[in-house]
């Protein structure tokens, strides 16, 4: 399929950017795999290695062949809105998605990089068993996962592959909702808004207060008044 280079996104509503998919090609990995004789390329992404409470959370996301790929790019670029807007848009578009989810605990026992790697695994457990096997990983970052899956690894993958931005934004969302939850039970540290990132506001409530059962203990920042 090649891109209409006079065709901007359907979905450019005022609510997210419009991006030109004939100069930004962010589907071409998945294409060439597709042409090889692949039948399901998921793209998988993580969010929630930085912050200091909560856990880390990994999406797997299989975009339909002939999607609009252009809105789906870096949930960093896009605003809480907007990432919404594009989440609830995956839903229309019949995108198949999986969540991975690894507990505060497990990150202080294991470590933040393979808490991320085993988020994304579940994040394909996941999507296997709701909805289809992929057959062929892209992955953010450069480190790929435990499982006998082909796969590529893909420094900045986000702004390379529309799937894995689309698992971005979807693990975004779902991070960003279970720390509005966290927030209901911690208000002191302002969760809902800070999403558990080491911002000065959280830092100051974490030297006063002390840290919770949903911070990460083993994280600098929080070891130091457990």
């Amino acid at each position: 399929m090649k891109a209409n280079p006079n065709k901007k996104s359907q979905w450019n509503d005022g609510n997210i950017p419009a991006v030109d998919s004939a100069l930004n090609d962010t589907f071409s990995y998945e294409r060439l795999l597709y042409v090889q004789g692949f039948l399901c390329v998921a793209g998988l992404d993580e969010v929630g290695r930085g912050p200091l409470a909560g856990p880390v959370v990994a999406a797997c996301v299989v975009l339909p062949r002939q999607c609009d790929f252009a809105p789906f790019i870096d949930s960093k670029k896009l605003s809480h809105k907007q990432r919404c807007v594009l989440a609830d848009i995956l839903v229309q578009i019949g995108a198949l998605t999986g969540v991975g989810i690894v507990s505060v605990a497990t990150i202080d026992r294991i470590n933040i990089l393979q808490a991320s790697l085993l988020a994304m695994k579940r994040a394909v457990v996941d999507l296997s068993c709701t909805s289809a096997s992929p057959d062929f990983l892209l992955i953010d970052g450069k480190f790929p996962i435990a499982m006998d899956i082909p796969q590529q690894t893909l420094i900045r993958g986000e702004s390379k592959s529309a799937s894995i931005a689309a698992a971005s934004i979807v693990a975004k969302v779902t991070r960003d909702a279970l720390m509005v939850e966290l927030a209901l039970l911690f208000p002191e540290y302002n969760l809902g808004q800070n999403k558990g990132y080491p911002t000065r506001e959280h830092r100051a409530a974490i030297q006063r207060f002390g840290p919770t059962s949903c911070h990460r203990q083993s994280f600098r920042g929080v070891k130091e008044f457990v």
